[in-house]
């Protein structure tokens, strides 16, 4: 799998993410290296797990949406002597 990577903007949003987390919740400072460093590890050691979900929930719906064109083209066949 290729490596998870963010955009600088993207990283920032979530390394303050990180830092606010932390400081609300735990109430610890944590500065922003730090917090990068948390996020690579996150990134490196969870971020497979976070990715195949949302792959299995994107073909949950690509199958519900197929069986709805199925039954629509099923809707379609016009009627003969040969049954399947």
């Amino acid at each position: 799998m290729k490596k998870i990577e963010f955009s600088k903007e993207e990283e920032k949003i979530l390394v303050g993410k990180i830092q606010t987390f932390f400081d609300d919740e735990l109430e610890v400072e944590v500065g922003h290296f730090s917090a990068g460093f948390l996020l690579d590890f996150i990134s490196k050691e969870m971020g497979s797990y976070y990715y195949n979900r949302g792959l299995y929930d994107a073909q949950a719906i690509l199958e519900a949406r197929l069986d709805g064109v199925k039954d629509a083209i099923f809707d379609l066949e016009k009627r003969t002597g040969f049954d399947r």
